[in-house]
């Protein structure tokens, strides 16, 4: 028994879970009572009234309700271990078969007699209609509690997987719901959801787990959609607010100096770059510590944007910092840095230090950079080291922003007195998610491309077609080009049909390009040997480079003007934009050849986008709708990644009514100590543990 009825207690002591059970309710995310509450329907099913099997249409997702009559399992002749599970299932009007393939497990739960809820895809197969893999559900009519919570109503649909069943879930949410209810403490103050007319948290939770109806399920959501914004919300206005607090670097600018490094640049600022460069400046003049993200697609000149940034710190007597996801990322902008600074007729002093260097090298940089003698310094993770000691750092840039955890991210600008920070990101954040995401930084962003650079062609073919594709390769190879191609998997799986990295290249090596000098780079090597393969590959020792998505950020390669992605439907769409923003670098037209057979709405609409799209910003807002805010941003240093039922596309205009009562509450009172807020106070400790040394709370 829970002890002491606490909301937090393990959901194993509750009645009808125990050990068993309780270990597959974790791999939900579920280990307490109110981890139970928070895990929501997917969907509903209106079970009032079923679709006769005489009334299902093709191509449609339907519901029906029969007996089982006829069941059986096969062997596929086409693959070896491959069974096909059958049922035949009718209803007064009619009869439709269901199919599983490799599930075996099912013979021994269906039964002839039983009746049974199927919901699925209907499809033609061979003149008549079948569901394939349809959700099922068994009914038992001697449980009569989980029967009335699955038949009669609009039903709730959970994310299950094998282990527990629909039925069995609903029952225990009903009975957790029933006895636990009272014990939930309201987070919203009332005022807000007067204003915001907003059902209680009790009230959502229990209709939006089993609604009466249609518009009461609504209100459940709409209520629990604003609480996951509006606690997103908070530690951002808390940033925003503490930052405004802070009294940071007013640089001195000269115009001169930077005039005679920009007319330097063997290329022209676009009109977008100089837009940025004038928001910058504007930050960096101000007594305020500048906070801005600078967002810009692969290729669109962020770095050169950030070095004159870096040079205006270092003119004006302070030092800058640049840190980067990789030591190939570091050492490619420090040589493109050191070349772009060599004729300045004022030296700045750059440096570069990552993990690999010796330890001897890295105490006389350390010992450098302590007594200000270095003025740029480019690095990795090695740069948020505690022995690394600044004098006086002003500027902090941080490059690939997503590949750096939060606490990591703060980490740097704490080794100076509130330096300037500017935040980049070549993964574009759809604009109507960019004022929210990062509601505590201005944002920049660079829209347009550097002047010449030619459209990469898309291109999608079927696994049929490969030779050509290699024909194609070697084709470009004899005009001096170099190619990438690119696999989902390192290695093969027993369950997945893909092809792997590792075997790929070993068979193309003794087959369609035995006569060419191939190279591997992938996740599991050693950063040395990653790096050591890249290199070769951009000082033209390889022909080709055989890759996964550890390329998606790599170093720039002018010559290679061809990228293959196989198995491209299995790749996300940012993924796919990433990775073909590794080619088209340089003066060459330039070919990404997507290899696909696309199954299923997402992996068609993936698969049509990036062939029409070359916007990143938009490609960006395809994917959102497409996967939708939890998994566009993946980790958990995005607090979007947290929302369980909120969706930003959807109810951007809840979203904006929730940002603005989480500013105005942290305007009245930042520590969050008023009575009324320490619930507050004390959830958002709970959701956002990782912002609290951020934030003004305590």
């Amino acid at each position: 028994m829970p002890q002491d009825n606490k909301l937090d207690s393990p959901i194993q002591y509750l009645k009808g879970v125990g050990p068993k059970r309780s270990k597959i309710l974790k791999n939900f995310g579920i280990e307490t009572i109110e981890e139970l509450f928070y895990y929501f329907p997917r969907r509903y099913e209106d079970r009032t009234n079923f679709v006769s099997i005489s009334q299902l249409k093709e191509n449609e997702y339907q519901t029906i309700k029969g007996e089982v009559f006829i069941k059986g399992e096969r062997r596929s002749w086409r693959r070896r271990g491959f069974s096909i599970f059958q049922l035949m299932i009718r209803d007064k009007s009619g009869k439709i078969t269901a199919v599983w393939f490799n599930q075996p497990y099912l013979k021994k739960l269906f039964k002839n007699g039983q009746s049974v809820i199927l919901y699925g895809r209907v499809e033609e197969y061979e003149g008549a209609l079948q569901m394939n893999s349809p959700e099922f559900e068994v009914l038992d009519e001697k449980d009569k509690e989980a029967e009335s919570l699955s038949l009669g109503r609009m039903v709730p649909i959970y994310p299950l997987s094998e282990g527990i069943t629909q039925r069995y879930f609903r029952k225990l949410v009903k009975q957790t719901l029933d006895k636990f209810i009272s014990k939930i403490e309201e987070p919203l103050p009332y005022d807000i959801r007067k204003r915001q007319d907003l059902l209680n948290l009790a009230q959502s939770l229990i209709n939006i787990h089993f609604p009466q109806d249609k518009e009461i399920q609504q209100k459940a959501y709409q209520r629990l959609a604003f609480e996951e914004f509006f606690f997103y919300s908070l530690p951002v206005a808390l940033r925003k607010l503490q930052a405004k607090q802070k009294q940071g670097i007013a640089h001195k600018i000269k115009e001169d100096s930077l005039s005679e490094f920009i007319n330097s640049l063997n290329f022209e600022l676009t009109s977008a770059q100089e837009r940025v460069l004038a928001e910058i400046k504007n930050d960096m003049r101000s007594s305020k510590p500048m906070q801005r993200l600078l967002q810009g697609d692969v290729g669109s000149g962020k770095t050169v944007v950030a070095t004159i940034a870096a040079i205006i710190a270092s003119f004006g007597g302070w030092q800058a910092a640049f840190m980067v996801p990789t030591e190939i990322l570091a050492n490619q902008h420090f040589e493109n840095i050191q070349k772009q600074i060599k004729g300045l007729s004022k030296k700045i002093n750059l440096a570069l230090l990552t993990s690999s260097l010796e330890d001897k090298e890295k105490q006389k940089i350390y010992k450098e950079i302590r007594e200000g003698r270095i003025d740029l310094i480019i690095g990795t993770h090695a740069l948020i080291q505690e022995e690394l000691k600044f004098k006086k750092l002003g500027l902090v840039v941080i490059d690939e922003q997503h590949k750096f955890g939060v606490s990591q991210r703060a980490l740097l600008p704490k080794k100076g007195t509130n330096p300037d920070v500017l935040i980049m990101t070549a993964t574009p954040i759809p604009r109507t998610l960019s004022m929210t995401i990062y509601g505590d930084l201005d944002i920049s962003v660079i829209d347009e491309l550097p002047k010449g650079r030619i459209p990469i062609e898309t291109k999608v073919y079927p696994e049929e077609k490969l030779g050509k594709v290699y024909d194609f390769i070697k084709e470009r190879i004899k005009e001096g080009r170099q190619a990438y191609i690119v696999y989902p998997l390192i290695e093969e799986s027993d369950f997945l049909e893909l092809k792997a990295a590792q075997k790929m290249f070993a068979e193309l090596r003794k087959g369609a390009f035995k006569d060419y000098r191939l190279g591997m780079v992938h996740g599991r090597m050693k950063r040395q040997e990653q790096d050591m393969a890249m290199i070769d590959f951009k000082n033209g020792k390889l022909d080709i480079l055989v890759a996964t998505t550890v390329l998606e950020v790599g170093i720039d390669v002018a010559n290679a003007s061809v990228m293959v992605i196989e198995h491209a439907e299995r790749f996300g769409l940012a993924q796919l934009h990433q990775l073909r923003g590794r080619i088209g670098r340089g003066k060459y037209q330039s070919y990404c050849i997507l290899i696909a057979n696309p199954k299923g709405p997402d992996a068609i609409a993936r698969i049509n986008a990036i062939s029409s799209m070359s916007d990143g910003f938009l490609i960006a807002e395809e994917d959102l709708k497409i996967r939708g805010p939890g998994e566009f941003f993946g980790q958990r240093q995005h607090g979007l990644s947290e929302l369980k039922i909120a969706n930003p596309i959807t109810q951007l205009n809840i979203l904006q009514k929730a940002r603005d009562e989480a500013i105005k509450l942290i305007e009245q009172d930042p520590a969050l100590s008023s009575r009324t807020n320490l619930v507050i106070r004390e959830k958002l400790n709970k959701t956002f543990p990782e912002f609290q040394d951020l934030m003004l709370i305590g």
